[in-house]
């Protein structure tokens, strides 16, 4: 009796258990990488295919055809700005909340909401403040780009990987990591010498609040 309730509860555990999430996690990394970054590289070339060098940093000002195409580009960019926007200043939302908040209560309790509301409408009015300041705010978002996405999104992640799996992968596994390595780095040197020339070059027409 003992033994078939051992089995019976093994059982149970082994078809409540949730397989590991590497093998998914894995299948998103490799569909992100490769059909998801299609359609950013679609716009890169297919905008200066179109307006050449002399586009806008912003696409859609380039962009002509009929008003209500434009404003539902414009809707959508600033909806995925603003789910951005959030998503990034989740950190510092968390870092608000356990420095200053108050610890009592609920998450949903009326001081809380209140001071979440608060701080954090706070946090993105001077956030909005500082970018209607800084007409040429794009280039300082490339020069930080620059010097935080490419290093740690490619550079830091395929070193890390060599680290961890170096001795089980083969050389051809090897030097493409390493070729990702070395590649980006050069890239994020190169892109944040870009943004600084543009910075020097849009600095010295610069006035407060610019609609450029």
């Amino acid at each position: 009796m003992c033994h078939q309730i051992t089995l019976c509860d093994s059982y149970t555990l082994q078809a409540t258990i949730r397989p590991p999430v590497v093998k998914n996690m894995e299948k998103a990394l490799w569909f992100q990488f490769t059909v998801g970054s299609l359609p950013l590289y679609a716009v890169t070339f297919m905008g200066y295919w179109a307006y050449g060098s002399s586009t806008s940093s912003y696409l859609l000002n380039s962009v002509h055809g009929p008003a209500w195409i434009k404003v539902v580009a414009n809707l959508s960019a600033f909806l995925q700005t603003v789910i951005a926007l959030h998503i990034f200043a989740s950190p510092m939302y968390e870092y608000l909340d356990t420095r200053f908040g108050s610890g009592h209560g609920g998450p949903f309790a009326i001081h809380n909401v209140v001071f979440r509301v608060g701080v954090r409408g706070g946090y993105l009015a001077v956030n909005t403040l500082v970018a209607a300041m800084l007409p040429f705010l794009g280039d300082f978002m490339s020069l930080t780009g620059a010097l935080s996405t490419f290093p740690l999104t490619f550079v830091l992640a395929n070193h890390m990987y060599l680290m961890v799996k170096g001795p089980k992968l083969s050389a051809f596994q090897k030097g493409w990591h390493w070729l990702n390595v070395v590649g980006f780095s050069l890239l994020s040197v190169t892109a944040a010498a870009a943004a600084l020339r543009l910075i020097i070059l849009d600095s010295s027409t610069y006035h407060l609040f610019a609609d450029m």
